[in-house]
């Protein structure tokens, strides 16, 4: 039962999106997109009301309370800023917008987007773990969401280590971008 809900939470995240931004750019219904888009985080709120009910009566947990607990701090991490993100482009093909500027290749600005990124995956890890504890506390059962736990540090973890390498060894402009860059 949870895993067809995270599966219908995901599909319903996109489908809101799709219809708050087409709603927005399309028909011009400003309120009604803005209402849509709010839509958004009932998806999660009512996704953690299932898994807590579930376990509550008395399901053993197991790796779909945890897959509930990651998708939960994921979009509560990155859901925002794939909106913004999505609206963006969509404001440039169906509006007329200028293009987003696209992420910094090179050097230490790289290096500080990729840091952003990991302050984002740290948020979303931290939900996630403070679910899975919640989850801990509430039916007594560790064993199956601790490796939830574990999994959403190893992948904080990995994500760290390649943004420090953006740090460590930063990637160099070419040189013909290098010379536009300065003026030369």
């Amino acid at each position: 039962m949870i895993v067809g809900l995270v599966v219908a939470c995901e599909v319903g995240f996109w489908v809101l999106l799709a219809a708050g931004l087409a709603v927005r750019y399309l028909l011009k219904w400003r309120r009604t997109s803005v209402a849509l888009l709010l839509c958004e985080p009932l998806l999660e709120v009512v996704l953690f009301v299932a898994t807590a009910i579930d376990l509550r009566s008395g399901a053993r947990p197991s790796w779909e309370h945890g897959l509930a607990a990651l998708y939960i701090g994921f979009t509560i991490a990155y859901g925002h800023h794939t909106i913004r993100w999505l609206d963006g482009h969509a404001a440039h093909r169906l509006a007329g917008a200028p293009p987003q500027p696209k992420p910094p290749r090179y050097g230490l600005a790289r290096a500080a987007h990729e840091g952003r990124l990991w302050l984002r995956t740290l948020l979303a890890t931290t939900v996630a773990c403070a679910l899975l504890q919640g989850a801990i506390w509430y039916v007594g059962s560790p064993a199956s969401l601790r490796d939830w736990q574990y999994a959403a540090l190893r992948a904080l973890g990995i994500h760290g280590l390649i943004a420090v390498t953006y740090l460590l060894w930063p990637k160099k402009a070419p040189a013909q971008e290098r010379r536009t860059a300065t003026g030369r």
